[in-house]
C-alpha cells in the first residue's frame, strides 16, 4: 500500500492506499491504540478488485493528536464523513470495515449517514458494553504506564496464542503510545467507547445494508456473546466465528478472514 497524507480541518491524517481508479472502495477502521499498518495485507489482498483504504484515527498511529478533543464515538463518526468527502468517495459504492472501536464508528455512519455505506463488516466489535471488560482495564494500564514487559502481557490476553505476539506489535504500540497527547487520546477513546453502547433499536436501522460480523471464538476483550447483539439486531447480517482466534481474527487467521471478506464484497 501506499503511504498518504492529508488534512481534515487542519488535521494531519495519514492513510495508506491501494487499488487507486477502482469505484468500489473499502474503508478500513482500526481498534483503540491502533494504526493502519495492523490490517497487514489483507488490503493489498482485496485491492485486485477493489480501491482499498485504511488510516490512522485522529489520535492514533502517525495522525495528529488534537489535544482539546473529547474522543467520542461522535467525533471519529464526523470526522469519517469528512475523510469520505475528502477523498471524493462519499458519492460511490463503499464497505466500511471495523474492528472493534472501528466497528463501533462504522456501526454509527451506517445507522446515522446509510448513504455513505453500501456494505459493513464489523469484527469483534465495541458497541455493547457499558463499562471496560478486565482485560480493557489492564489495556489501559499498560498504555499509560507502557513497557515491554506489560504491553506484551495485555497482548497475550487478546490473542489465542501468545506466541503470536511479535516483538515489533509491542515496539511500535509503545513508541506511539508515548507520542505527544496520544496517552490522552487512548483513555479518553476508551472510557468513551467502553462505558456507551449502540442499543438494538437504533442497529434496526441499518437493516437494509448487507452485514457480516466477524468474531474470535477466543476474544477475551469482547467476549462472543456480545456478537449476538449485532446478529439478532441486524437482519440482514450474518455471523462468521472464527477458531483460533482471539479480538484481531484477522492478524491472527488473515487467509480465512480474506477468503470470508472476498466472498461478502463479492
Amino acid at each position: 500500500m501506499d503511504e498518504c497524507w492529508t488534512k481534515i480541518d487542519q488535521l494531519s491524517v495519514r492513510y495508506l492506499e491501494s487499488g487507486k481508479g477502482k469505484n468500489r472502495h473499502i474503508l478500513f477502521i482500526h481498534g483503540l491504540g491502533s494504526a493502519a499498518d495492523r490490517w497487514m495485507n489483507i488490503p493489498d489482498v482485496l485491492s485486485t478488485d477493489f480501491h482499498c483504504i485504511a488510516l490512522d484515527l485522529p489520535g492514533f498511529g502517525e495522525s495528529g493528536k488534537p489535544v482539546k478533543i473529547d474522543y467520542t464515538i461522535d467525533y471519529f463518526r464526523r470526522f469519517i464523513v469528512s475523510f469520505l468527502k475528502k477523498l471524493s468517495i462519499h458519492n460511490e459504492p463503499t464497505c466500511l470495515i471495523g474492528h472493534s472501536l472501528g466497528g463501533y464508528i462504522a456501526a454509527e455512519i451506517a445507522i446515522q449517514n446509510q448513504n455513505y455505506v453500501n456494505q459493513l463488516v464489523l469484527i469483534d466489535s465495541s458497541g455493547m458494553l457499558d463499562q471496560p471488560t478486565p482485560i480493557l482495564e489492564e489495556y489501559l494500564e499498560a498504555a499509560m504506564n507502557p513497557t515491554k514487559d506489560n504491553v506484551r502481557k495485555a497482548f497475550e490476553k487478546m490473542v489465542a496464542d501468545p506466541s503470536r505476539i511479535p516483538s515489533l506489535l509491542v515496539d511500535g504500540f509503545i513508541r506511539r503510545i508515548n507520542m505527544p497527547n496520544a496517552k490522552k487520546a487512548f483513555k479518553s477513546t476508551l472510557v468513551n467507547s467502553a462505558t456507551t453502547q449502540i442499543g438494538s433499536n437504533r442497529l434496526n436501522q441499518i437493516n437494509n445494508i448487507p452485514t457480516l460480523i466477524l468474531w474470535g471464538i477466543h476474544d477475551k476483550v469482547i467476549p462472543l456473546e456480545y456478537s449476538k447483539f449485532f446478529k439478532d439486531s441486524i437482519d440482514n447480517s450474518q455471523l462468521e466465528v472464527i477458531y483460533d482466534a482471539g479480538h484481531a481474527p484477522f492478524a491472527e487467521k488473515p487467509t480465512q478472514v480474506s477468503e470470508l471478506l472476498k466472498k461478502f464484497l463479492m
